[in-house]
């Protein structure tokens, strides 16, 4: 109930486009801008090219919306997280702080796809990466994993000493001395690696609410 509500609110945010035609991608756009395309056959043959662009900046007022053609023209735009109505289906666009975390069509049926990222982006590289060179793919996915771990682990860390210093709880439990006493270089070695983490795997969309969460 809670997803249909989601999708619906979405769905609401719809505006139509202004018919503009899709710029190309430029390869200065690599982490400024995603474009993924969705190709959809017809029973009678024909063919349809959806695009959907997001550009991560923002627009003059610093908000990110996600920008759908048509047939290399603009169809509709929307805030996001998004969800556009499109032949049988929805696709749904959502954005972290460091890049995707969804870009997929949805069918009336509920089968779910993911849309293929223009090759010349920063998220068509990766994916690649990915289908030309699975090992190296899957070791930088585990090393950022690996990342995102120890960056929660740390988080947890830093939270619970001043939150065991709350009068109450002190009184109860105790207060929690932090063991790790990192050297600012070292943490903000961590820190800076979680960051390049969360962009990694928002280039493959890749989102946990832990472990991305806590990487932005």
């Amino acid at each position: 109930m809670f997803e249909q509500w989601r999708r619906d609110r979405a769905l609401r945010r719809v505006k139509s486009g202004d018919g503009r035609p899709l710029k190309p991608f430029r390869w200065w756009q690599q982490f400024s801008r995603a474009l993924l395309h969705l190709t959809l056959d017809h029973h009678d043959g024909h063919r349809t090219v959806y695009t959907v662009e997001v550009r991560h900046m923002g627009d003059s007022n610093g908000e990110v919306k996600a920008h759908l053609f048509r047939d290399g023209r603009h169809h509709a735009v929307s805030k996001v997280p998004a969800a556009f109505p499109v032949d049988g289906g929805t696709i749904e666009v959502a954005t972290s702080q460091v890049g995707l975390k969804r870009c997929h069509y949805v069918t009336a049926s509920g089968t779910e796809h993911q849309l293929t990222p223009d090759p010349k982006s920063a998220e068509g590289r990766r994916a690649r990466l990915e289908r030309n060179h699975p090992v190296v793919s899957g070791a930088v996915g585990f090393v950022s994993v690996v990342l995102l771990v120890i960056g929660v682990i740390l988080l947890a860390i830093q939270i619970a000493e001043p939150i065991s210093r709350i009068p109450p709880i002190a009184a109860n439990i105790g207060i929690f001395e932090s063991p790790l006493h990192l050297p600012l270089w070292l943490n903000t070695a961590l820190t800076i690696g979680a960051a390049l983490a969360s962009t990694e795997r928002a280039l493959r969309m890749r989102y946990h609410w832990l472990l991305d969460a806590a990487g932005n």
